[in-house]
């Protein structure tokens, strides 16, 4: 079994002039993470199904509910302990109109350790216009735009996206500033509330951070300045406590370790596609763990709520007949899937990039190779930059994040810029982004190239 990366989160202090600066130090342990023995993922042939009569005579079924809408063929199963599994998931399969029956796994977001320190980007908080948004200008200029020929497709073209993209992740932070006008409704599947899922309510402050700014260039050194996939927001001494206490830290606590991780990844959607929409669909807790059957969910309510692209920065281990399925379904519809590669440095499939239907990317470094930390080979359709992305973060801050997590929605974005020319499909906008610059044969097609890719696609179009 794969395994999959949980956070141990320590501190370096540095004085700057009155106030103390804290940088969060993140590193992985990673553990096994099992699919859960007591729930289970059930596909029908549709129409009335004795599930809950089987269920409760053979398994001690506690629940039955419907993964869609009341007319969905998916349904989640949860049981009390189960003495014989197998017997119980035979004895569901034996039962007329019952397709498949699969354990509920557990997966994750996608981070990465952070090297090389702070990006300087992130030390330029100047602000500026970026397509009628004010943001920091180290956002706006980092070297991932350059490196993707962001600025020269923007210049030629005047693209600025269309479209909606599902983000399937942690939530946003629903105030940021520059968020503003970008976000329509989505769904907390944890909690089952509609609307738009906000990651600062899923921690518990005394008080919110105060940002203070970026710190200055004279910390950022080896011992310092290190952050990855939740933060590099730094604090000033009245709220110091807040990362510095373990009974109250936002991320010095494992159930905290991916907080902001939506809020990032919808900030590089929006670097690329400054006009999308970004619908949030909360699947994933703030430790950074979700169950399958809320994203089978999430793509079932993302189908029919008027999404065009599929956002999904995280893995599971293994293959779901359940996930392909709604997958293929959101692919017949015309809906572009994207999803990170993953984080072990290895030639290995994980899921759902390694489906037929999802475009799988790799991370690449800022001189186009390929990340130490990026899985290669099976399932990666492009790379994109991923190490160092400056992006939004919760409280109205920015972040710096290593990861797959961070090349994917770079993906989505430049498919959303596709859309803004004309409505193109899965595989319209996968052979579009193929064409891209070859640095290894491990990255698929090569590292993303925005403008060649909206070249391709105006030439398959005849303009």
């Amino acid at each position: 079994m794969k395994t999959e990366p949980t956070h141990v989160v320590q501190f370096a202090r540095i004085k700057a002039n009155r106030n103390r600066i804290f940088f969060l130090f993140i590193t992985f342990i990673c553990f096994a993470v099992p699919a859960m023995a007591d729930r289970f993922i059930v596909r029908t042939s549709g129409g009335p199904v004795p599930i809950h009569t089987n269920c409760s005579a053979n398994g001690n079924c506690i629940r039955v509910s419907t993964l869609g809408d009341p007319g969905s063929q998916f349904f989640l199963l949860t049981t009390g302990a189960l003495s014989n599994a197998p017997a119980f998931v035979s004895s569901l399969l034996n039962t007329l109109g019952v397709v498949a029956v699969e354990p509920d796994q557990i997966g994750n977001v996608m981070g990465a350790t952070a090297s090389g320190g702070v990006p300087p980007a992130l030390y330029d908080n100047t602000p500026v216009d970026y397509f009628g948004n004010t943001v920091w200008r180290g956002y706006a200029t980092q070297p991932a735009t350059q490196i993707v020929n962001l600025p020269n497709t923007q210049s030629t073209w005047n693209l600025t996206g269309s479209g909606v993209v599902a983000v399937i992740d942690t939530g946003v932070d629903s105030t940021h500033p520059a968020l503003q006008g970008a976000l329509v409704s989505g769904y907390d599947f944890i909690r089952n509330e509609g609307g738009i899922p906000d990651e600062k309510s899923t921690v518990s402050l005394p008080n919110p951070p105060i940002v203070q700014g970026v710190p200055p260039a004279y910390v950022n050194d080896s011992t310092a300045a290190v952050v990855d996939d939740s933060t590099s927001a730094v604090v000033d001494d009245s709220t110091s406590a807040v990362v510095d206490d373990s009974t109250s830290a936002v991320v010095d606590s494992p159930k905290y370790s991916a907080f902001g991780h939506g809020t990032m990844v919808a900030g590089v959607i929006r670097l690329v596609s400054p006009s999308t929409k970004i619908m949030p669909l909360r699947t994933f807790n703030a430790n950074g763990t979700g169950y399958l059957s809320d994203v089978v969910r999430a793509v079932i309510f993302a189908i029919g709520n008027g999404a065009k692209i599929l956002n999904m920065s995280f893995s599971f281990p293994s293959s779901s007949a359940a996930l392909q399925t709604v997958l293929n379904l959101a692919n017949s519809t015309g809906i572009i899937a994207v999803a990170s590669g993953g984080n072990n440095g290895q030639n290995v499939a994980v899921y759902p990039a390694a489906y037929s239907t999802v475009m799988g990317v790799a991370s690449t470094t800022n001189s186009d190779a390929l990340s130490l930390f990026s899985n290669y080979g099976t399932g990666v359709h492009v790379g994109a930059p991923g190490e160092g992305i400056v992006t939004f973060y919760p409280f109205g801050t920015y972040a710096a994040g290593w990861g797959t997590s961070y090349s994917a929605p770079l993906v989505s974005g430049t498919a959303a810029l596709l859309l803004s020319i004309q409505n193109a499909s899965g595989t319209q906008a996968a052979a579009a982004i193929a064409h891209a610059q070859a640095i290894s044969a491990s990255v698929g097609n090569g590292r993303l190239d925005v403008y060649q890719a909206v070249l391709a696609w105006r030439a398959a179009l005849g303009m």
